[in-house]
């Protein structure tokens, strides 16, 4: 196995919520973990419910969350890592945050419209905006800021072209 400190990878999966980042995430850390190559997922949604005290939602709050977790990928990277992390990070400003910290980094663009990932919302979180009962879901009452030159893009979390482009991407097979 292959996973010495100049082979590490922060891949980066962004999109709106429910766009299906979890789901690609997992199908790559899969072929990767078949192909022998270390790898792990740091799911925002996860990693914010694994930190004391949570953070909150206010927009430094985010910024602060964004701005670890990004440290926290950069930091495993390092170590020989592929890190995936699926989290919306809404804000371009996130991103290359993270990109400036990692030893190799991709972006990979999860393009799925508002509809559809409120359609797919197994949250609730699309309706809880409609209905006035929340505030501040990125690509409903936040703006998401799609980015401007992904590495990859995927067409939802079941994108088999996209999947294997990553793995290509971070094994060197591309």
């Amino acid at each position: 196995m292959d996973s010495g400190p100049s082979k590490g990878w922060v891949v980066w999966l962004t999109g709106m919520p429910s766009s299906g980042k979890s789901t690609l995430a997992e199908r790559i850390q899969r072929r990767l973990t078949a192909l022998g190559r270390a790898s792990c997922v740091l799911d925002g949604d996860a990693v914010r419910g694994a930190f004391v005290p949570p953070p909150d939602y206010s927009p430094s709050g985010r910024d602060a969350f964004y701005a670890t977790l990004a440290r926290l990928a950069a930091l495993l990277a390092s170590q020989g890592l592929v890190v995936l992390v699926p989290a919306t990070a809404y804000r371009r400003a996130h991103r290359a945050e993270a990109r400036s910290l990692a030893p190799r980094f991709a972006e990979v663009f999860v393009a799925v419209d508002a509809e559809e990932c409120a359609r797919r919302d197994a949250k609730g979180l699309y309706a809880a905006t409609r209905e006035g009962r929340a505030q501040g879901l990125p690509g409903a009452d936040l703006a998401y800021e799609a980015p401007e030159a992904p590495e990859i893009t995927a067409q939802g979390g079941h994108d088999e072209e996209a999947t294997q482009a990553v793995v290509d991407l971070v094994t060197g097979s591309g």
